[in-house]
């Protein structure tokens, strides 16, 4: 599929260094370019600014089975994610997928699917779709067959969760909601408390099963981060593995000790846009005002990110270029991918037009490809 050849006029287009300003933007062969193209298309009354990259989220799932045992075609539910990343203004998605003794939609049999199915759809749809695998660090069995598995798949980023409740399993109690999260993976309550038991049982030899896993996956050149970090020992421990992403560290202390080290930050975009955490964490308005925050990502609703930035920018916290940053080249820069999450001559024609008044989007375009395109905006492309 070509990319659009194109000069773009009479926009407000976003400047990292004077933010909004009024200016010709070129498209040709899927970058920006300099100099004008020859065919030109009048944006006045809209803003275009970079392409969102969202660093990590998962709301690509309802798409896969938008009701319990209603499964789609998983690679017919990716293309539907697609579109709705598209109109959310994303032209780079990190798709979340868990590898997790969770099952159903969080088990390791879904996850090879999903994975297959992104590694297929690859260079077909205009979205770029990144995969990362969310691994639960007691899933011992599978590590040492997992650096070949993500080589297989291609999947470049891997994020540590552990979503045991140890304390409950420690005591001997049952932990909540324990017969629905059975049913979902498709086991009787007692065989799924038996499996957590014995996961707990085997927590001593995590750290080094850890230690070895991380080395391998960091010759391979997987890129790596947390989720959850409570404490700064906790942040230092990934660090010494190579982990050296943080992803929604949940107080301020796990936030500081990631950024005096150099670890980038990512928070929820969800959070600030609801004005807390639903799990009571640290907000992500604070950590944003004190300058603890890489990137923002859309963890379970893909709006959020368009949304988050603007409310940035509309309440003070940071002008429109540093909020926008947040979305755009803050966590391009953590993926390292150095094409994209600017409007610069030699980068990738990533760009998002809003309407300059009510800041909808009307159109997406991804290495100068569209993706959305929607409302009177179309018929100047069009023409």
């Amino acid at each position: 599929m070509s990319a659009l050849a194109l000069d773009l006029i009479g926009a407000e287009v976003l400047d990292p260094g004077a933010g909004l300003v009024a200016s010709r933007l070129s498209l040709a062969e899927g970058r920006i370019v300099a100099d004008p193209v020859g065919r030109a298309v009048d944006l006045a009354g809209y803003l275009v600014l970079p392409g969102i990259v969202d660093a990590h989220g998962d709301g690509f799932e309802r798409h896969l089975a938008p009701r319990r045992g209603a499964m789609k075609r998983i690679g017919e539910g990716l293309v539907a994610a697609e579109a709705e990343l598209a109109a959310s203004g994303i032209t780079t998605a990190v798709l979340a997928q868990f590898f997790s003794w969770e099952g159903g939609l969080r088990g390791p049999d879904h996850a090879a699917r999903v994975f297959d199915a992104i590694h297929s759809l690859r260079g077909t749809l205009v979205t770029d779709l990144v995969a990362q695998m969310r691994l639960e660090t007691h899933m011992l069995d599978d590590f040492e067959a997992l650096p070949a598995r993500l080589a297989d798949w291609q999947v470049p980023y891997l994020v540590f969760n552990d979503h045991l409740p140890h304390a409950r399993l420690a005591e001997g109690r049952r932990p909540p909601r324990l017969t629905g999260q059975a049913l979902k993976a498709g086991r009787s309550p007692e065989a799924h408390l038996a499996m957590m038991q014995g996961l707990h049982a085997r927590s001593g030899e995590v750290p080094a099963a850890l230690d070895r896993l991380c080395e391998r996956l960091r010759a391979q050149g997987v890129r790596m981060g947390s989720h959850d970090d409570r404490t700064p020992e906790a942040r230092a421990a990934w660090r010494a593995r190579g982990v050296c992403i943080a992803e929604f560290p949940e107080t301020l202390a796990a936030a500081e000790a990631a950024h005096a080290a150099g670890d980038p930050v990512v928070l929820g975009a969800p959070n600030l846009v609801r004005g807390g955490s639903h799990n009571g964490n640290v907000s992500a308005l604070d950590l944003i005002a004190m300058g603890l925050c890489d990137a923002l990502a859309s963890d379970y609703h893909y709006p959020s990110l368009r949304r988050a930035a603007l409310m940035l920018a509309e309440s003070g916290v940071a002008d429109l270029a540093r909020a926008w940053a947040l979305v755009s080249s803050g966590p391009a820069q953590l993926l390292g991918l150095s094409d994209r999450g600017r409007l610069a001559p030699g980068l990738r024609a990533d760009l998002v037009i809003l309407e300059a008044h009510s800041h909808r989007v009307a159109a997406t375009l991804s290495g100068g490809r569209v993706s959305y395109l929607a409302g009177d905006v179309a018929t100047r492309f069009l023409a």
